[in-house]
């Protein structure tokens, strides 16, 4: 998958893709949530812009899994793990997380790979020691 530059938009936008099929489906009511968010506002991406990453998200999706659509729960750890770093701002993180959460919600059922997905970010985003800085040894 292509590397977008940290904390960019199209990195953030790509994990709300992330969300969108991790269930291995795009539910039409989880589109409308994003357009209720204002997830082009608040990640400043243009409408078509958001739509375009979607879209190139689940061709290089299908493109990793070999044409075997199994949505983005089927990323391997590593990779899900890479993407979920490219968005480092604890702010974008949040809105990231919060929108994800919603997206979830849009449909009544939190699915495995949707609960997944959240545990993910979780893990991946748990507070880093500052660069540089030695901890302590007991």
């Amino acid at each position: 998958m292509r590397a977008y530059p940290i904390d960019s938009p199209q990195a953030a936008t790509r994990l709300l893709a992330m969300a969108l099929v991790a269930d291995g489906h795009l539910a039409p009511c989880e589109l409308k949530t994003l357009d209720r968010l204002g997830a082009s506002r608040r990640l400043g991406l243009s409408p078509e812009g958001i739509k375009s990453v979607i879209d190139i998200f689940c061709k290089e999706l299908m493109h990793h899994q070999r044409g075997v659509w199994r949505g983005s729960a089927g990323l391997p750890i590593e990779l899900r793990t890479r993407l979920l770093n490219e968005v480092r701002n604890p702010r974008v993180r949040s809105e990231v997380q919060r929108m994800c959460e919603a997206i979830f919600q849009a449909d009544g059922q939190l699915t495995e790979g949707e609960a997944d997905l959240l545990e993910a970010m979780a893990c991946a985003w748990r507070y880093q020691p500052i660069q540089g800085v030695q901890t302590a040894t007991p």
